[in-house]
C-alpha cells in the first residue's frame, strides 16, 4: 500500500512542484514584454540623433540604416533562439559560450559582465532619477544627492521585487512595457495622421529622401553602429530560457514577435519625428520627443517626460531580472561564489544573485563618475555576441545530434560573427584611445582570478563558514542537482 501511495500521480506531481529549482513561470507574452522592455529605453524618446547625424541629415539613408540595424538584430536574435531552444538554461551568452568554446572564454564574459552590466543598471537608475525629479525643480538642476538617493531606492526596490517573486516581476514588466508602447503609439499615430493630412511642409522631407549629401563609408558604419546600439537588448530572452514555459515553441515565437514589432515602431516613430521636425531640429534637440510633443500636443506634452521615466523603469527592471540569472548561472558553474547559485527556499528565486548584482550597481551610483569608464567596454558586448554565434557554429559541427527544436539558416551566424568582429574593431581603429587598451587589460585580468580559483580550484575554509552563515540568514538552499550545501 505504501508503494502505491508513493507512486500516486498526485504525489509525484506534488514532489515535482517542491523541487528547489527555477520554475517555468514565464509565458510567451511575458517574454515579449521582457525583450521589448530591454530594447526600448530612453534613447528613442530622448536622442535618436546618432543615426541621422552620421547620415549627414540624409533622411533616406537614416531610415535605411534604422531598418538594416533592426534586421541585423533580428538575425542575431534568431541565432540566439536556436541556442535557447537547444540549451534552455539560465545565463544567456555565458551558458552558450561555455558549452561551445569552453570555460575560459565564458569566465572572461562573466568577469567583464560583472563590471559592465551593473554599471549600465546604475546609469539607468540615475537617468530615471533625473527625469523623475527634474519637473519639481523647473529650470534649476535637481540636487545630486537627491538623484543618487532616488536611484539607490529604485535599484533596491526592483532588486527586492525580483528576489521575492518572478510573477510579480513579470507583471511589472508587462505593465511598464504596455505603457511605453502606448507612448510610442501616440508619437507614431500622430505622425501618420499629419503625414496623411498631406501638408506640404510635412511631406517635403520625404519627397526626395536621398537627395541631400551622401555620407561616406566610415560615416555610414558609424551611423550603423548607433542604430545597432538603439536595438541593444534583443539578447535578453536567453537569460531566462530555463524559466520559459515550453521553450521549444515560445522562444522562437517570442523573438519573431518582439523584435519585428520594435523595428516597426522605431521606423514609425522616426518618420513621425521627421514629419514634424526638420533633420537639423532633431539633431539639435536635447529631447526630441518632448520637442515633438510641444509642437503636436502642447496641452498634454507632460506625457512624454513621464513616458521617458516609465520606459527607463521598465528597461531597468528587465535588465536586473536578466543580470540575476547571469550571476546565478556563473555560480552554478563555479565561476562565482557558491552562495550566488542558491535559491530562496520560499520563492525559488535567485535572491543571492540579485543581491550581488544590485550591490555592485549601488557601488557605481555613489561615485557615478565610474559609470563613464564602461563606455569603453562597448566593444566587449559585440565581442561576446560574436563568440556566442561562433559557439552556435561550433556546436552544429561538434554536436550534430543535439536536439534543436528550431534551427536558423546556417549562413546567418557566419554573417553575425563577421559583423560582430567588425563592430569590435571599428571604434578602436577609428578613434583609438588608451581607455580601450585599459578595458582590454581588464578583460585579460580575469586570468589572474581564473587560474588559481577556477582552474586549480584554490579554496579557503573560512569561505565555507561565511557561506553557511549567509545561507541561514537569507534562507537559501542549493538548487536540486547542484553540490550539497556546506551547512547540511
Amino acid at each position: 500500500m505504501g508503494r502505491e501511495k508513493s507512486n500516486d500521480p498526485k504525489n509525484v506531481k506534488r514532489k515535482e512542484k517542491t523541487k528547489m529549482q527555477l520554475q517555468r513561470r514565464i509565458g510567451c507574452f511575458d517574454g515579449v514584454s521582457f525583450i521589448i522592455g530591454s530594447i526600448v529605453g530612453a534613447g528613442i524618446f530622448v536622442s535618436p540623433t546618432g543615426v541621422l547625424k552620421h547620415s549627414l541629415l540624409n533622411v533616406g539613408v537614416a531610415l535605411t540604416i534604422w531598418t538594416a540595424s533592426g534586421l541585423v538584430s533580428l538575425m542575431g536574435s534568431l541565432c540566439y533562439a536556436e541556442l535557447g531552444t537547444a540549451l534552455p538554461f539560465s545565463g544567456g551568452e555565458y551558458s552558450h559560450i561555455k558549452r561551445g568554446l569552453g570555460s575560459l572564454p565564458a569566465f572572461v564574459f562573466i568577469w567583464t559582465s560583472t563590471f559592465t552590466k551593473p554599471a549600465s543598471n546604475a546609469a539607468r537608475a540615475l537617468l530615471f532619477a533625473e527625469y523623475a525629479t527634474q519637473p519639481f525643480y523647473g529650470i534649476c538642476p535637481a540636487p545630486e544627492v537627491l538623484k543618487k538617493c532616488l536611484a539607490l531606492a529604485v535599484l533596491w526596490s526592483l532588486g527586492i521585487l525580483n528576489g521575492c517573486s518572478v510573477k510579480m516581476a513579470a507583471w511589472v514588466q508587462m505593465v511598464f512595457t504596455l505603457l511605453k508602447m502606448m507612448a510610442l503609439s501616440v508619437i507614431a499615430v500622430g505622425g501618420i495622421v499629419l503625414l496623411v493630412g498631406g501638408r506640404k511642409e510635412n511631406l517635403a522631407r520625404f519627397e526626395d529622401m536621398f537627395g541631400s549629401e551622401m555620407p561616406n563609408a566610415s560615416q555610414i558604419a558609424e551611423a550603423f553602429f548607433q542604430g545597432l546600439y538603439a536595438y541593444g537588448g534583443w539578447w535578453s530572452l536567453n537569460y531566462m530560457a530555463e524559466e520559459m514555459k515550453n521553450p521549444s515553441r515560445n522562444i522562437p515565437l517570442t523573438v519573431m514577435t518582439a523584435v519585428p514589432a520594435v523595428i516597426v515602431f522605431y521606423l514609425l516613430v522616426n518618420i513621425s519625428y521627421l514629419t514634424v521636425l526638420t533633420p537639423k531640429e532633431i539633431v539639435s534637440s536635447v529631447a526630441v520627443a518632448v520637442t515633438w510633443a510641444d509642437r503636436v500636443i502642447p496641452s498634454v506634452a507632460w506625457i512624454i517626460p513621464l513616458s521617458v521615466a516609465v520606459s527607463i523603469f521598465g528597461a531597468l527592471n528587465s535588465s536586473m531580472f536578466t543580470l540575476g540569472r547571469l550571476s546565478y548561472a556563473g555560480s552554478q558553474s563555479g565561476h562565482l561564489p557558491v552562495l550566488i547559485s542558491m535559491l530562496n527556499v520560499h520563492t525559488c528565486t535567485p535572491a543571492p544573485a540579485l543581491i550581488f548584482s544590485t550591490t555592485i550597481a549601488s557601488i557605481f551610483i555613489i561615485p557615478s563618475d565610474l559609470i563613464m569608464l564602461t563606455n569603453y567596454f562597448g566593444f566587449s558586448a559585440w565581442l561576446m555576441i560574436g563568440l556566442t554565434c561562433a559557439s552556435l557554429i561550433v556546436l552544429r559541427y561538434r554536436e550534430p545530434n543535439l536536439h534543436r527544436p528550431y534551427k536558423v539558416f546556417l549562413p546567418v551566424p557566419f554573417v553575425m560573427v563577421a559583423m560582430s568582429f567588425f563592430l569590435v574593431l571599428a571604434p578602436i581603429v577609428w578613434s583609438p584611445n588608451m581607455q580601450y587598451f585599459y578595458a582590454f587589460l581588464f578583460m585579460l585580468g580575469s586570468l589572474i582570478v581564473y587560474l588559481p580559483f577556477v582552474h586549480f580550484k584554490l579554496h579557503f575554509a573560512f569561505f565555507d563558514k561565511i557561506t553557511c552563515y549567509l545561507q541561514l540568514l537569507l534562507e537559501v538552499s542549493p538548487a536540486d542537482g547542484s553540490d550539497e550545501s556546506k551547512c547540511e
